[in-house]
């Protein structure tokens, strides 16, 4: 007996195994401070809790539909209408067991052996392997740290082959914090209106903007994208939600239904209880997010400014997310008490080994020129954090 072929080509998720670790040597006794978990720090708000714990006392703890229930769906649809000004149907909307989850029911109803798959690069971790899993061929296409991270057309354009069958979109980016512009992904609409691909335009991040940024998706900025595109979002991020694992696709009909049926032979429906804290979550009060976000740009700019004082990095600001893409090539070749730095992932364990500091490696983002810092944590944990880091490379 052997493992499958398809198991045995992927990885586990770097940022997982690298949070794993620094909880590990944390409950051992170390003292680590982690930059690598992607979630927010901040409690779920009250009135969603409350939502849920509503739903438990009235007995709101069965089976639902497979692709949620339809009070979701409708603040679902709302919430496109009101932020994205694009009009769905209860049927073009699939909830899920979290943002990845639907990624991943996407990549499976949508791609198959044979078929290339665009990703622009630095990109989440998870997008390689799970198009990979679907028995895909990513297509990795790099971006310039002096053009923000952004795909440009001619980069698109190049990279559309007669195998290409869709491309996987992000903004803000997870890890960089590049947001696309109204106009920019119109520039790439323009291309994508004449190939007979679908986008995934993953927008998780989208409430997390700064410097008075306005969010656009690639959906809604040309007549004929709406067809072509399915927006991928969840509550995770916005609400502080990440445990409760709801996430939704909305898009074409024919895709929706598709990943509803290979949903409801997989994990049948999302939790019956996340699901009405969900309809809590986004139709309530936004205050909470906005408070959320204010503090957010205040780490934002405080890790930036330390990370550029240290020697060998070089740190652009993020325009959303909660996440650093810090250069450090500076550092490649250092040799500090005899360990020898080459490489993103020989950094990032150095740090994790000898002063308790855990990042995760630009190597598993695509690029092993930088590090990833998720700044989900406090600024006295950042400012001791980055203490420590000029200490280790002192």
């Amino acid at each position: 007996m052997k493992l499958s072929k398809r198991i045995q080509e992927i990885k586990p998720s770097p940022t997982l195994a690298i949070t794993m670790k620094a909880n590990a040597m944390k409950a051992a006794g170390h003292d680590v401070i982690g930059f690598g978990a992607g979630e927010p720090d901040f409690d779920t708000p009250r009135y969603i809790k409350e939502a849920a714990v509503k739903a438990i006392e009235e007995g709101f703890t069965k089976y639902t539909p497979v692709a949620g229930i339809d009070e979701l769906k409708d603040a679902i649809i709302d919430k496109l209408a009101r932020d994205q000004g694009i009009k769905y149907n209860r049927s073009e909307i699939c909830v899920s067991c979290g943002a990845k989850h639907t990624l991943y029911n996407l990549a499976q109803v949508l791609f198959e052996e044979g078929d290339e798959v665009i990703i622009p690069s630095p990109y989440w971790v998870s997008y390689i392997d799970i198009v990979k899993l679907a028995g895909a061929t990513p297509v990795v296409v790099p971006t310039k740290e002096e053009e923000g991270f952004r795909l440009s057309p001619s980069s698109l354009l190049a990279a559309i082959s007669e195998r290409t069958k869709g491309i996987i979109i992000n903004s803000p980016s997870n890890p960089t914090g590049s947001v696309y512009s109204r106009e920019e992904l119109k520039g790439l609409a323009e291309i994508l209106v004449k190939s007979d691909l679908v986008v995934i335009s993953d927008d998780i991040y989208e409430k997390i903007l700064y410097d008075g940024l306005k969010f656009s998706s690639i959906a809604q900025v040309h007549p004929a994208m709406k067809e072509k595109t399915v927006i991928v979002n969840g509550v995770s991020k916005a609400y502080a939600m990440t445990g409760w694992r709801i996430g939704y696709a909305a898009g074409p009909e024919w895709i929706i239904q598709a990943v509803t049926k290979l949903q409801s032979q997989n994990t049948s429906n999302p939790t019956s209880i996340a699901q009405k804290a969900a309809v809590a979550a986004l139709q309530g009060d936004q205050g909470e997010v906005e408070k959320m976000v204010q503090e957010f740009e205040r780490r934002r700019n405080y890790i930036c400014e330390a990370l550029n004082s240290v020697p060998g990095f070089r740190c652009p600001k993020p325009q959303g997310a909660f996440y650093v893409f810090p250069n450090v090539e500076g550092v490649f070749g250092w040799a500090p008490k005899g360990r020898v730095i080459n490489n993103s992932s020989d950094l990032a364990g150095y740090l994790l080994d000898e002063v308790g500091v855990a990042v995760v490696p630009g190597a598993d983002f695509g690029d092993d020129r930088y590090l990833r810092f998720s700044y989900a944590t406090s600024i006295d944990l950042i400012e001791k954090g980055v203490a420590r880091i000029k200490q280790a490379l002192s």
